[in-house]
């Protein structure tokens, strides 16, 4: 039985660790700009071997960048559509650009740093902690929770606790558990004697919801829950109304009915939303208005890229379920040409083992027509349908019938993205695929593999017509993340294809498409931390190391150039031992024992780490000495004395002398070829004088 292993880096890390890189890909690297990703190249240089990333630049020119220096680049994402434009490795243009964009990028940290400041000085309500009711219901989860789920839970509550209001948005896939988290601070708000409203996008979620919501508290019937939402009658909502003013009722559940002026609430406490996107603009400003000084948590399986972009840059908090429920198979997808013998096949394949089938028609004019086709196909299949415009009855009964097994197949419109949770609905066939966006095809492939059993989605585009090149990407993109847990894959694949949105206002655009998404957000950051006051801290530099050892992963060990770019972020980016050892464990679980270049990939990686902390600009050595260069910030800050102190921890000979413009030089002479150990010495020693460097900075 395989011990899952649990990933460690911060959200924002994982993120961004998802924006895979293929050849073709347009890449950003911070000191040249903008270039074309060629692949992986391995090349030798002072008797070591390495691998590198080729970048081409205008001009056929080329840059091979060291694995060791992944950090300095990063996938192009624009703000806009449109190719973006190759820098010249012999022009200026680049710097400019830079420069322009860290003048403004200033003012939009200026807004962003207001609107923290509004966010910390609201004063909300301060839940209690914990008690032993909220323990008993937490015990009443009839499944174990996944890690992810736990963390999410203990955060959340965290947010609850401090009397700053909470605007937190929990990111998880179709079934992975993010109802449960909800309604767990649902209930540590009624505890507190607050009221809870549950807005969801569809009439048909939240009948689900309501549902799930009544057997989930069936052991607490004193708290009181009620759903308001068309599939009510207009008296049943009045009274439904008139008992939240008076809170005789605990949690109410409801579509953007919950927004209209008639509803008030006694003493709301927590809004919890289901798929913010799906809402329009107008209920937006009503959620904005409801919102106020309440804790807010948003449930999403694919953030659109602006929530993403908020998320990232730290306005809103973020937290993430990655971990699959047990049991669960990826769902296969095939991208097709629209082919009625094989959608025939796919019915048939599914009738034969008693399942189910959804056929995705959106538009109500022709559905029966349709139906009739699907019937004619497979005579054998009872075929039914639903859409947004039948009334209640009709739309309950149908859905009710459809869960009963008695109809085969359910051709309906995108009335069932959100919420229709049918296990026995395991094949989903979409027409016209290529007019729908990422996140809403993602959604509509959720309906399906919701069970134990193997699930097939077949994506359909019409053959007289050819996609557009983004219906293309969306396409690829949908057909390509199948895993369990891509839901943020796909988001930062749409945050690529659709831009990364309007976080604080349109003059951002121009920035993003200037400089791509990731160095604008990480430009941001700094400006914001700067502001802030938080750039105390020792500056890191980005250290050029040259040593006669092979450290790579090789062809022999992992062939897929892509997988090894992924693998070589993963260990570019790890900092604590921790994560080292994830990744190693990982490598061994997937490719077997590590061989030796591996192993000295990992030391150089921590080596890496140090020199960068430690402010060296360079690290060269061979067999019999090691040269280390200090930037001249390090003699600034540190006395000659305090270096040769922390130089007696090296058990060999060094000579120290200054070199230009006050760099100071470090030469450690070796008594003998022991490569790892002096690389683990010589690492050990940098992390003493980073040590010396933060003491000194106070």
């Amino acid at each position: 039985k395989r011990v899952p292993r649990h990933q460690t880096f911060s959200n924002a890390e994982k993120i961004t660790s998802y924006t895979e890189l293929k050849t073709g890909d347009y890449v950003v690297h911070v000191n040249h700009g903008i270039g074309r990703y060629e692949g992986l190249t391995t090349l030798e240089a002072n008797g070591g071997k390495q691998d590198y990333i080729t970048i081409a630049y205008a001009q056929k020119a080329k840059i091979f960048v060291p694995v060791t220096h992944l950090n300095l680049v990063q996938k192009y994402i624009g703000a806009a559509d449109g190719r973006p434009k190759v820098n010249s490795l012999n022009s200026t243009d680049w710097a400019k650009t830079k420069r322009r964009v860290t003048a403004k990028v200033e003012d939009i940290a200026d807004e962003l740093i207001a609107l923290y400041s509004k966010r910390e000085g609201e004063v909300g309500y301060a839940f209690s902690v914990d008690d032993q009711r909220q323990q008993e219901f937490d015990d009443g989860f009839a499944y174990p929770e996944t890690v992810d789920q736990l963390r999410s839970i203990k955060e959340i509550k965290s947010d609850m606790e401090n009397k700053k209001p909470m605007d937190r948005l929990l990111v998880g896939d179709v079934g992975f558990g993010k109802t449960e988290v909800a309604f767990r601070a649902a209930f540590k708000a009624i505890e507190d004697h607050k009221q809870v409203a549950f807005l969801t996008p569809t009439t048909i979620l939240s009948q689900q919801h309501y549902q799930t919501a009544i057997e989930r508290f069936s052991d607490f019937p004193e708290i009181k829950i009620a759903m308001l939402s068309r599939f009510n009658t207009a008296g049943q909502n009045k009274e439904v109304i008139k008992k939240l003013k008076a809170h005789q009722l605990d949690m109410v559940i409801g579509t953007h009915r919950l927004l209209s002026k008639d509803v008030a609430f006694d003493d709301l406490g927590l809004l919890i939303i289901d798929e913010e996107q799906r809402f329009g603009v107008k209920h937006k400003e009503k959620i904005k208005q409801l919102r106020a000084n309440v804790d807010v948590l948003t449930l999403t399986a694919t953030p659109i890229p602006r929530t993403l972009n908020m998320a990232l840059v730290g306005a809103r908090d973020l937290s993430v379920l990655e971990t699959p429920p047990a049991n669960r198979f990826p769902i296969q997808t095939y991208v097709l040409e629209e082919n009625w013998p094989v959608i025939a096949d796919a019915i048939e394949k599914e009738l034969s083992r008693g399942g189910q089938t959804f056929f995705l028609h959106n538009r109500v004019q022709d559905i029966e027509r349709t139906v009739g086709e699907i019937q004619r196909i497979v005579p054998d299949a009872n075929v039914g349908y639903i859409h947004g415009q039948m009334n209640e009855t009709q739309l309950e009964d149908v859905l009710m019938d459809f869960l009963n097994g008695i109809y085969d197949v359910l051709v309906t419109t995108t009335i069932i993205e959100t919420g229709v949770d049918i296990p026995n609905a395991n094949t989903l066939i979409v027409e016209n695929s290529e007019r729908f966006g990422l996140s809403q095809l993602y959604q509509l492939r959720g309906r399906i593999g919701r069970s134990n059993r193997l699930a097939y989605a077949y994506f359909t585009y019409p053959g007289d017509r050819q996609p557009t090149e983004d219906a293309q990407k969306r396409l690829e993109a949908i057909r390509d993340f199948t895993e369990l847990g891509s839901g943020f894959k796909l988001a930062m694949r749409d945050l690529s294809i659709r831009g990364a949105g309007d976080l604080l206002g349109k003059q951002q655009h121009g920035f993003i498409d200037s400089v791509g998404y990731e160095l604008y957000q990480q430009m941001l950051q700094e400006a914001i931390s700067q502001k802030q006051g938080k750039d105390k801290k020792v500056m890191q530099t980005n250290a050029e190391i040259v040593l006669n050892i092979e450290a790579l992963l090789p062809d022999s060990y992992v062939n897929d150039s892509s997988q090894k770019v992924e693998l070589y972020q993963r260990i570019r980016k790890s900092r604590t031992d921790e994560q080292f050892n994830e990744v190693r464990q990982d490598l061994i679980d997937r490719f077997g024992p590590i061989p030796e270049v591996v192993d000295n990939l990992f030391a150089l990686a921590h080596l890496k780490n140090a020199t960068d902390a430690a402010n060296v600009i360079n690290l060269h050595g061979d067999d019999s000495q090691i040269r280390i260069i200090f930037s001249r910030r390090v003699s600034q800050i540190l006395a000659g004395e305090t270096i040769f102190k922390t130089l007696k921890g090296l058990p060999y000979k060094v000579r120290v002398k200054a070199v230009d413009d006050q760099k100071l030089q470090l030469t450690v002479i070796l008594n003998e070829d022991e490569k790892l150990v002096y690389i683990d010495k010589i690492t050990k020693y940098l992390e003493l004088v980073y040590k010396e460097l933060k003491n000194a900075l106070g």
